[in-house]
């Protein structure tokens, strides 16, 4: 896993950026060694918007791009929510992956059921 860290409008503390490093842990268990992941920190300096910590991430797995968005008032906080959405993504593809990949042995193995005869 290959992890890109930027800044906008924000510098990126080492502290902001090893909690982060840390958080994404969880992640590479799921995913292979080619997936690059590229984290973006912003403040958004509209002064009208309370959640202005935003923490956006962009995962290109193979023949996959996972995006996730989130923002609070804490980057700490921003970047543990983002990190569940980007898990819940993650899991919602290998169950795809493997739904797709049990259909394809059923009808291999001849376990499936046969289609309706055609009048």
């Amino acid at each position: 896993m290959r992890l890109q860290i930027k800044g906008k409008n924000l510098d990126v503390s080492e502290s902001i950026r090893s909690y982060a490093e840390r958080k994404l842990e969880k992640l590479d268990r799921l995913v292979h060694d080619e997936a690059r992941i590229e984290i973006e920190l912003a403040v958004e300096r509209n002064p009208s918007v309370a959640d202005n910590q935003v923490a956006e991430v962009t995962v290109r797995l193979k023949g996959h791009t996972l995006r996730a968005r989130e923002a609070s008032r804490d980057m700490k906080a921003s970047i543990d929510e983002l990190v569940e959405k980007l898990l819940r993504q993650v899991r919602e593809e290998r169950e795809k992956k493997g739904a797709k990949r049990r259909t394809a042995d059923k009808h291999l193995n001849g376990d499936a059921p046969a289609p309706p005869p055609v009048d």
